[in-house]
């Protein structure tokens, strides 16, 4: 049988680290992710390499990935450790916990930009409710607006008229709402008056924005950017590494052809797509429950994404609720999850954790771009 890269993170899931009590995925223990039709290496970097954890992970990973995976299946392990080399015989350990991966600020792991081509898609209520959907499954989550014209997190998360303080290091402090550290331009400014910005000012604020606040331990960051292709795209990519990017399409062709030029965006300044969601995919009226109404074309992102080479991460169906919910505050996942929508986001939550971690064990952390002409 020949194995999946699926198959092989889902069952390393498995092996859990007693002394921080979560898996060797979770952990981005694994690195240098490899695998073919009958062989699969990688490699394991721990802190201790002389810990009991230490000692037993590589047959653990055997062991589990013959029983879960194939057990004629050829495994490649090799441990590598945090341990950093200060002279001819001393080494010291990596204090900042496990390795991070892309943030740039201590204690983010994971910097994910929710993106789209054009605005009316419903971007930000799919980073609103992606980030929910993380938060709900136990992950320690942070929820940036970068858009700094229209700004829809104070209103979609119940935040209208809140403001941020700044602590004694000089640092903004995110808010917090269900769970979820947030921060937007709309908690800055009168939500009545409009910003009239130049680009350089714009980009003052992003960077703030990403490099000014105590966020703490994050290990999912969900940037909810503007839609297009311009100053705060370019400036997020700058600031931070971001581990990849999501891209929002509704399955009409007007919006995939912009969804096209997003995926174009962030290939040209290496930011990994990791995945495309399908929003208003279809319509199912509530006394219809076994019907769907095509409203906007029929599976248009999903073969998009099919055609891009990029991870579906699923569909989002039209509801009453999903718009409800927003305009009210809370959003659908935590409202209704019940619902057609919050059990979507949901499934799409967790095809983002699984797409991230294959990003993560198989290629090197992304860095900052350097965009020479601008």
């Amino acid at each position: 049988m020949a194995a999946a890269r699926e198959d092989v993170v889902d069952a390393l899931r498995k092996i859990v680290h007693p002394d921080e009590d979560k898996d060797i995925i979770r952990l981005d223990m694994v690195k240098d992710l490899s695998v073919d039709t009958d062989r699969v290496s990688f490699t394991i970097v721990v802190k201790n390499p002389d810990s009991a954890f230490s000692n037993q992970v590589e047959e653990a990973c055997r062991r589990v990935l013959h029983e879960e995976v194939d057990r004629d299946l050829e495994v490649d392990v090799e441990l590598d450790s945090e341990m950093i080399p200060l002279g001819d015989d001393v080494m010291v350990g990596d204090q900042s916990g496990e390795k991070q991966q892309t943030s740039g600020e201590d204690g983010v792991k994971n910097t994910i930009a929710v993106a789209s081509g054009k605005g009316g898609v419903g971007k930000s209520t799919v980073a609103v409710n992606l980030a929910m959907a993380l938060s709900e499954q136990g992950y320690s989550v942070a929820l940036v607006d970068t858009d700094i014209y229209g700004p829809s997190v104070p209103k979609m998360m119940g935040m209208e008229g809140e403001k941020p303080r700044v602590n004694d290091d000089r640092k903004i402090e995110p808010l917090k709402k269900h769970g979820i550290k947030l921060l937007s331009m709309g908690f800055m400014v009168d939500p009545d008056k409009a910003v009239v910005w130049r680009g350089p000012m714009v980009t003052k604020a992003v960077r703030q924005f990403l490099g000014d606040v105590d966020w703490g331990d994050i290990e999912y960051m969900i940037l909810d950017l503007p839609p297009g292709t311009g100053d705060v795209q370019l400036t997020v990519v700058q600031t931070i590494p971001l581990t990849g990017a999501v891209i929002v399409s509704t399955p009409q062709d007007m919006a995939l052809a912009d969804a096209r030029k997003g995926k174009a965006m962030f290939d040209n300044v290496n930011v990994p797509v990791v995945g495309m969601v399908e929003n208003m995919a279809y319509f199912t009226p509530p006394d219809l429950p076994e019907r769907k109404y095509y409203l906007f074309g029929r599976e248009g992102a999903k073969e998009l994404a099919k055609e891009l080479d990029v991870p579906f991460l699923g569909q989002v169906p039209i509801e009453q609720k999903v718009r409800e919910s927003g305009d009210e505050g809370t959003p659908i996942v935590r409202s209704a999850p019940d619902s057609l929508s919050a059990e979507a986001f949901d499934a799409i939550a967790d095809e983002l954790v699984e797409q991230v971690a294959i990003r993560n064990a198989e290629d090197d952390p992304t860095q900052k771009v350097e965009i020479l002409y601008e």
